[in-house]
C-alpha cells in the first residue's frame, strides 16, 4: 500500500528553504562548468555552498548503512552517464554535457533537483536533447494538479519525449520527498493518464525526466552507482522538487520561486 505523507504549509516552506539552497548550487554549477574543470572541483564547490547555509548534503553517505554509500555531495554524470555519476578527477572537455543532481537537508527537510549543462559549445543535436528534456520536466509539472493522478504526470512526460524521437528510462523514477529523500509515491517518466495515485494538496514530489538520445536500455557500472546508456549515446536529466497546491504546482527548487 502506498503511504502518502501530506505536508502542511509550514513544512512546505521548510522544503522551499532547502530547495533554494539546491537552486543556488545548480545556478553556480551552470556558471562554473567549463572545459578543464574536474567533476571533483564541482563537487567541492557544491558542498561548500550547502554547508555554508548550515545544511547537509542529502547524497553524501546515502543510503546509510549500505555496502556502497554514495561518496559525494553531487551526482556528476557526463555524456552517456544518465544518473548517479561519482565526481572525481575526470576533466570536462569542450562539447561534453554534464548532468548535476544535488540534494540538501535543512531543518530536517530535503530539496532535490538536477540540471544538464553544456560544456562550452555543443552540437545542435546535443542542444536539442537538453531542450527537450527540460521542456518535458515542465510538461510534467503542468500536469501536477489536484485531482489528477500520478499517471497523468508520467504520461505527459512520456508523450512529449517520445513524440520528439527520444526515449525515457524505465528503471528510475521521480519520487515523493520530504523528511526522507525518497518517499511515496513513485512517479515514473512513462505511464497512462488516469492511473496511479490521486494528487492531493500537500503532496511534495521530485519530478525528473531522464532522457536518452538512443535506445532506452541502461546499465550500472562496476562502481555500483553510475548508470549509463547501453548504446553509448547521450543522455540528459532535469529535475525539480514541487509541491501540489490548489492551483499550479509550486516549484521549490527554482531561485526566486
Amino acid at each position: 500500500m502506498t503511504l502518502i505523507v501530506l505536508k502542511s504549509e509550514a513544512e512546505i516552506e521548510k522544503m522551499h528553504r532547502a530547495g533554494q539552497i539546491v537552486a543556488e548550487v545548480l545556478d553556480t554549477m551552470r556558471e562554473r562548468v567549463a572545459p578543464g574543470v574536474t567533476t571533483a572541483e564541482l563537487n567541492e564547490i557544491a558542498e561548500s555552498i550547502i554547508r555554508g547555509h548550515n545544511a547537509i548534503p542529502s547524497f553524501l553517505g546515502y543510503p546509510p548503512g549500505s555496502a556502497h554509500p554514495f561518496p559525494a555531495s553531487i551526482c556528476a554524470s557526463v555524456n552517456e552517464e544518465l544518473v548517479h555519476g561519482i565526481p572525481g578527477p575526470r576533466v570536462l572537455n569542450e562539447g561534453d554535457i554534464i548532468s548535476v543532481d544535488v540534494g540538501a537537508i535543512l531543518d530536517g527537510y530535503h530539496g532535490d533537483a538536477a540540471v544538464t549543462v553544456p560544456v562550452g559549445d555543443v552540437s545542435p543535436d546535443t542542444e536539442r536533447l537538453l531542450e527537450v528534456t527540460e521542456a518535458a520536466l515542465y510538461e510534467g509539472i503542468a500536469a501536477a494538479k489536484v485531482g489528477n493522478r500520478s499517471g497523468d504526470i508520467s504520461a505527459a512526460i512520456q508523450a512529449y519525449v517520445e513524440g520528439l524521437g527520444y526515449n525515457v528510462v524505465r528503471e528510475y523514477t521521480g519520487h515523493g520527498i520530504g523528511r526522507q529523500m525518497h518517499e511515496d509515491p513513485q512517479v515514473p517518466n512513462y505511464g497512462h493518464p488516469g492511473q496511479g495515485v490521486r494528487l492531493r494538496k500537500g503532496m511534495a514530489v521530485a519530478l525528473e525526466p531522464m532522457v536518452l538520445a538512443g535506445e532506452r536500455h541502461v546499465q550500472t557500472l562496476d562502481d555500483h552507482w553510475a548508470v549509463v546508456s547501453c548504446d553509448g549515446k547521450l543522455t540528459a536529466h532535469f529535475e525539480h522538487t514541487i509541491a501540489i497546491t490548489d492551483g499550479e504546482a509550486k516549484i521549490l527548487t527554482r531561485r526566486g520561486s
